[in-house]
């Protein structure tokens, strides 16, 4: 069941549903009580690829600006 919060309590509160969400909790984000989008947690069925780590090249990540001006 989703449950239904404001968009200026998830921004408020971002850590808080972002817990609730790791634990299993999914919500439906409301503007003028009109519907925006749904959080919820990644399911076990979809599937992620790392395509590139950015770390492994410069401890931190690199540089936005410098990634686009090498492309």
């Amino acid at each position: 069941m989703d449950h239904i919060i404001g968009l200026k309590e998830l921004r408020e509160n971002v850590e808080q549903y972002a817990s609730a969400v790791k634990s299993g909790k999914s919500f439906t984000v409301v503007r003028k009580s009109k519907p925006l989008f749904k959080i919820s947690p990644v399911g076990d069925d979809e599937h992620w690829e790392e395509v590139i780590d950015l770390t492994k090249i410069k401890k931190g990540g690199v540089d936005i600006k410098d990634l686009i001006s090498r492309l």
